[in-house]
């Protein structure tokens, strides 16, 4: 991070913020059969934690089942109520707080659905921590992480880039991050791997929450360090 001090940290959600794993792969499941299409492995079905099911579905379902599976999904992910089988990470909370008490703005930046993303910030018991939630849209318009984050940035009234930092656990953060001029923290307790995050150039890696408040609280001072970038490898 250089020149502004940061003011603003952008958090993705699903591996990030929480645990969401057992409700979204339950549905997938259930989704999958529903429509007649065989079960992943366990590796691949990891690989659909985070990024937009409109771009890692059609491999696994093809282009003609793809709206099927996703409205199976959505029946048994929102109207079953699996979207609240998640868990917050423990520490995650702490790391909020102490950066609402510094003064940073919040937000969330998920490409999970706007709607479903909020109802699930709020029981999760973080929602007084953000400024604005902001997911995909149901019909897919921001079906990048980039798009998400175009429009985070826009609701926050286009922070300078310098003052921004994305911290999220998968690729697609960070590229998406990237694309906005925005450094990315890459954190390793969600379902990316320590080299898919620093191929992708994640500006840092952190093991736990603690570590995470760590390296954001020097560059949130106006005459604060950069934020130190050897754990990146």
């Amino acid at each position: 991070m250089t020149g502004a001090a940061l003011d603003t940290v952008l958090f993705d959600l699903d591996g990030t913020l929480s645990d969401s794993a057992p409700g979204i792969l339950s549905s997938l499941r259930l989704a999958f059969a529903d429509v007649g299409v065989p079960w992943v492995d366990e590796a691949t079905a990891r690989t659909l934690l985070g990024p937009p099911f409109w771009h890692s579905l059609p491999p696994l379902v093809g282009e003609r089942n793809l709206d099927a599976v996703v409205a199976a999904y959505r029946r048994h992910y929102v109207d079953e109520g699996a979207l609240f089988d998640t868990t917050r990470y423990d520490g995650v909370a702490e790391v909020l707080a102490a950066l609402r008490a510094r003064g940073l703005r919040l937000a969330v930046a998920t490409s999970k659905p706007e709607t479903y993303s909020i109802r699930i910030v709020e029981h999760l018991g973080l929602a007084g921590y953000f400024e604005t939630v902001c997911g995909d849209t149901v019909d897919g318009q921001r079906d990048s992480k980039a798009l998400v984050i175009g429009e985070v940035l826009a609701r926050l009234g286009d922070p300078t880039p310098a003052s921004v930092l994305m911290v999220g656990d998968r690729s697609h953060d960070v590229l998406g991050a990237a694309a906005h001029g925005l450094h990315c923290i890459g954190v390793l307790w969600g379902y990316g791997s320590r080299a898919e995050l620093a191929n992708a150039g994640a500006l840092r890696l952190c093991a736990e929450p603690a570590e995470l408040l760590a390296a954001i609280l020097p560059a949130a001072e106006a005459t604060g360090p950069d934020l130190p970038t050897e754990q990146a490898g």
